[in-house]
């Protein structure tokens, strides 16, 4: 099985399985098992995909003019030109994206729309959201990072994991009239309270972590937005971006723990992934309800997290170098705020906004998408598989 093959067998999966909700359990399982495939003939030293090919086992990417996507009004994508120009470590392979672009450009790329679980927020904007933005305050490593055991939960009757198991903790504890949404309890909230309303098979990663987090933002919104992120959100421009009043302008200045930067050769590189996460989440939730106002949604990028940059490694669109490709193979950790980590993420936001802009060269004008879509497209289905993706311990996502 080569290359060719296991890519069109991948696209006849995805395309024959895929709707408007995400897959079938039994696209999914095919799709895994193709995918399976696919890791084995990567195994085997594809030249085509192999990151010595990209980086002729220097370390260091061929030097190619870099193709910039239109601008969108984004200050996170405007940030990333040292890296994607400077990387040592990630390359981004262009003609792949157009490929990809080839077939993704006919799928339905539907705009996510999301239900929150367990009937919150029903009846009541307010309810939806505060526990909306409070989950997404904490909505961060639900592995263990020693063991690579997943966090799950038992919510009425079912086992949930990941951030599915975070969402019924709290509602959970919503149930046993525990006021997780309220900013007061929050910053006042013990790791022993904390523990106990993330009950799991194991102790919830990053535990204290999570603790800090809440103790900041409810701090923040008791002495701000009278204890609630309703409050907040009300108070803010309908955009994302708006001479500092907009949802993440406010989010980031306002709450260090949104405040999602690092620094690139002595340069700010911006990732935002939490707050944009966030205001998605509002408006893919709410907007049809007309509980929640967005007017600038095209500006949003990809959440820069671990799953996409995995999806966009299996698809060959993202080159690493050797001594990244070991690191991640054998489950390393990458160190936050180190080069390898910044390319990962940067090249993630730089791919997805150039195949948005590819399939909509091909799609007609009234089925354009925007990047959350293609996001979206990507993060659904690549999440449930066993290739490896980095791993970096980090408020941030």
């Amino acid at each position: 099985m080569n290359w060719r093959l296991g890519l069109r067998l991948l696209r006849r999966s995805l395309a024959c399985d895929s709707n408007s909700r995400g897959f079938t359990l039994r696209g999914r399982r095919q799709f895994l098992r193709e995918v399976g495939s696919l890791t084995a003939v990567l195994a085997a030293g594809s030249d085509k995909l192999s990151a010595a090919s990209f980086f002729g086992g220097s370390g260091v990417a061929d030097k190619e003019p870099v193709r910039w996507p239109k601008p969108i009004g984004s200050p996170v994508l405007d940030s990333l030109h040292p890296v994607i120009e400077h990387s040592r470590d990630v390359s981004t392979d262009v003609d792949r994206i157009v490929e990809v672009a080839r077939w993704m450009a006919y799928e339905e790329l539907p705009m996510p729309e999301y239900a929150l679980p367990y009937g919150i927020g029903k009846e009541d904007p307010h309810e939806a959201v505060d526990f909306i933005m409070v989950s997404d305050s904490i909505d961060t490593a639900f592995t263990d990072f020693s063991t690579h055991v997943k966090f799950q939960t038992q919510y009425a009757g079912q086992n949930w994991s990941d951030s599915d198991a975070e969402f019924a903790c709290l509602k959970r504890a919503m149930d046993n009239k525990i006021p997780v949404l309220d900013g007061k309890f929050l910053a006042e909230i013990s790791r022993k309270q904390l523990a106990e309303i993330f009950s799991g098979n194991i102790e919830m990663p990053m535990l204290d972590e999570k603790l800090a987090v809440l103790h900041e933002v409810g701090g923040v919104l008791v002495k701000k937005y009278d204890g609630h992120f309703h409050n907040f959100v009300s108070d803010c421009s309908p955009r994302l971006y708006d001479n500092g009043n907009g949802s993440v302008d406010r989010l980031v200045k306002e709450f260090p723990r949104f405040n999602d930067v690092s620094m690139y050769d002595g340069q700010e590189i911006k990732f935002y992934k939490l707050p944009q996460l966030g205001i998605w989440m509002l408006y893919a939730n709410l907007h049809r309800r007309g509980w929640f106002k967005l007017d600038d949604p095209e500006k949003m990028t990809a959440f820069a997290d671990y799953i996409v940059p995995a999806a966009l490694r299996i698809l060959g669109i993202l080159k690493y170098s050797p001594a990244l490709e070991q690191t991640i193979n054998s489950y390393q950790m990458i160190a936050r705020d180190s080069t390898q980590e910044i390319e990962v993420r940067a090249h993630m936001l730089y791919a997805t906004a150039l195949l948005r802009e590819e399939v909509n060269k091909i799609r007609p004008a009234d089925v354009q998408v925007i990047i959350p879509q293609i996001d979206a497209r990507l993060w659904l289905p690549y999440h449930t598989t066993f290739w490896p993706h980095h791993l970096t311990r980090t408020i941030m996502y």
